[in-house]
C-alpha cells in the first residue's frame, strides 16, 4: 500500500458514516429540529431516543435524504447528501420507515427482490447474482420457507423480518430503521432486535434506529441520543445516558436503573411517584395507629 493509499484509507475511517452539521429541520415552516450537529459513527448501532414529538423521526428522515434540512448540511461518507442521486444514496444507505406499505398480491421473494433496485438499470435489470443475495436475505431472515407467500398473509413479525430482509438485499453498509418494533408483541420485538444486532456484528453494518422501549434500546445499542426539545440532550453508551437525572429530563419520568439480570445492561423501572407517596402515607399512619 502507497503512502497516498493508506493516507485514504485512514480518512475514510476517520469520516463519519453520517453527518449532521449545524441542521434545522421544518414542517410548514415551524423549526422542529434546530443547529443540530450530530455524528455517526461507521459499524455501530446508534439509537435515538426521546418523547413523543421530540424529533427523532425527523432526524432519521433527514439523514436519509427523505426530509430536506431548512439549513445546515447532512453528509453522507463525507459528502453531502442533498448533492447525490437517490440511487447512489441507497446503494449506500437503506432505509426502513416507520409504517412501510405491504403493496397487495406480492411474494414475499418480490417483495425482497425490491431491494435489489438501486444496484439494476434498464440496461441491467437483473444480474446473476441477485437471485443468490436475495436467497441469502431470506434465510437470514429465517424466511426461505415462506418466500413464495403472499407478504400479506404473515404475521406481524414475520412481515417485518420480510421488510429487514429486503434492506439486506439491498447491501448497504448503513441500515436506518424508524420504530422497528413498533405494533409487535414483546417476542417479536425481541426477535427483530436480535437480528439487527446480528446484522451489524455480522456484516459490519452501521445501524442508525429509532426506538420508545428504553430498555431494549439499551440492550441492542452501543450508543445512545437523547432527542428533546429538538437537540441533543444526552450522547454516550447505555450506562451513561439512562440515569435517572437525564430519564427526568427528557421524559418528564421518575425512574430507577438497575442492571439487567439477563444482559447486565440498564434497565430502567418507572417509578409511580403517586402510589409511592400514597404508600409511604398509608405506612405512617398505621405506625401513629399502632403507637397510639
Amino acid at each position: 500500500m502507497t503512502a497516498a493509499d493508506a493516507k485514504a484509507v485512514a480518512t475514510a475511517i476517520d469520516t463519519p458514516a453520517l453527518e449532521a452539521r449545524g441542521v434545522t429541520l421544518s414542517y410548514d415552516g415551524a423549526a422542529v429540529v434546530e443547529g443540530l450537529d450530530l455524528s455517526i459513527a461507521h459499524g455501530a448501532v446508534t439509537t435515538l431516543i426521546g418523547a413523543n414529538g421530540s424529533g427523532k423521526s425527523t432526524i432519521l428522515k433527514a439523514f436519509g435524504r427523505l426530509l430536506a434540512p431548512s439549513s445546515g448540511t447532512v453528509e453522507l461518507s463525507g459528502r453531502p447528501i442533498r448533492g447525490m442521486s437517490a440511487r447512489a444514496v441507497a446503494r449506500e444507505l437503506a432505509i426502513l420507515p416507520q409504517k412501510p406499505l405491504t403493496p397487495s398480491a406480492t411474494t414475499v421473494r418480490d417483495l425482497v427482490s425490491r431491494g435489489r433496485h438501486p444496484h439494476q438499470s434498464m440496461l441491467k435489470p437483473w444480474a446473476p447474482g441477485d437471485r443468490a443475495i436475495i436467497d441469502a436475505a431470506l434465510r437470514s431472515t429465517g424466511l426461505l420457507e415462506v418466500a413464495d407467500r403472499d407478504a400479506g398473509s404473515l404475521s406481524g413479525g414475520q412481515l417485518q423480518r420480510a421488510w429487514i430482509a429486503l434492506v439486506l438485499a439491498q447491501e448497504s453498509p448503513m441500515i436506518l430503521l424508524d420504530e422497528p418494533t413498533t405494533f409487535l408483541d414483546l417476542s417479536h420485538q425481541l426477535e427483530v432486535l436480535r437480528l439487527v444486532r446480528t446484522i451489524n456484528r455480522e456484516r459490519g453494518a452501521t445501524v442508525v434506529m429509532v426506538l420508545h422501549d428504553l430498555s431494549l434500546a439499551a440492550r441492542y445499542s452501543d450508543r445512545l441520543v437523547v432527542i428533546g426539545q429538538g437537540r441533543v440532550l444526552a450522547d454516550g453508551t447505555p450506562w451513561e445516558v439512562l440515569t435517572p437525572e437525564i430519564l427526568r429530563q427528557a421524559f418528564d419520568l421518575e425512574a430507577l436503573v438497575i442492571r439487567d439480570p439477563s444482559t447486565g445492561s440498564p434497565l430502567v423501572v418507572p417509578v409511580d411517584v403517586a402510589s409511592a407517596g400514597s404508600s409511604t402515607s398509608e405506612s405512617r399512619l398505621g405506625m401513629a395507629n399502632l403507637t397510639s
